[in-house]
């Protein structure tokens, strides 16, 4: 399968055709023809192959199979690939998310902490990929909550603060240090085209976030005092 189906190549030998940012490679198979030449009594071809009489030029015989290879084919300027589309969706300054938390500041054990975020999950970049007006619209599709207690926390949804909220999570006394990965994909389309999936993902972190989580002790006081 070539990139163009794919967006990186799969030799038989298991090796990937890996390509800078700026450059189109295929896994091709170099094929070649022969041409009809002058010759003492007419045309003919350099290795004797019959032309049958046809003019100076004109390709003649089979297509002959050469050796299968990565074969750079930028100068064709074919659009880009989606491979091609990752590789730069990567690149992009994507949203780092912040990390939000309720109560704000320290906390209480037996209580819950409520995160959420309230930054984009959508953005949209234009660029110009080898002459080529390329759209990518990213959006923010996996949330992965670190509790800063060993505790991993996935969604697929930013949360929301008190009483819509959909994230907590029960701590014990102690500090902690909370943070947010966003996992973010994307559609694209070339020159105004048809919109087609980027293959692959990619993540950002937000700045952690520090609280401490204290005991509350209760305490007997005389309400005629």
């Amino acid at each position: 399968m070539n990139d163009r189906e794919t967006g990186f190549c799969n030799r038989t030998d298991d090796d990937e055709c890996v390509a800078p940012p700026d450059r189109v490679i295929e896994d091709l198979v170099i094929e070649r023809r022969r041409l009809a030449i002058s010759g003492p009594d007419g045309t003919t071809t350099v290795d004797g192959f019959p032309t049958g009489g046809v003019p100076v030029g004109t390709p003649v015989g089979p297509w002959i199979p050469g050796e299968r290879g990565c074969v750079d084919i930028t100068a064709l300027n074919p659009p880009p690939s989606p491979g091609e589309v990752y590789r730069y969706f990567q690149t992009l300054p994507l949203p780092q998310l912040p990390t939000k938390q309720q109560p704000p500041g320290n906390a209480l054990a037996g209580l819950p902490v409520i995160f959420f975020t309230d930054g984009p999950t959508t953005q949209t970049f234009t660029l110009d990929i080898r002459g080529f007006t390329v759209d990518i619209t990213a959006t923010a599709t996996g949330f992965t909550w670190h509790a800063g207690d060993g505790t991993d926390l996935t969604t697929t949804t930013p949360g929301a603060p008190y009483p819509r909220h959909t994230i907590s999570h029960d701590y014990a006394t102690g500090t902690y240090t909370a943070s947010l990965t966003t996992t973010w994909t994307a559609t694209f389309s070339v020159d105004g085209g048809l919109t087609a999936p980027v293959p692959g993902s990619t993540t950002t972190d937000g700045s952690p976030v520090t609280f401490t989580v204290l005991e509350a002790r209760p305490v007997l006081t005389n309400p005629f005092d």
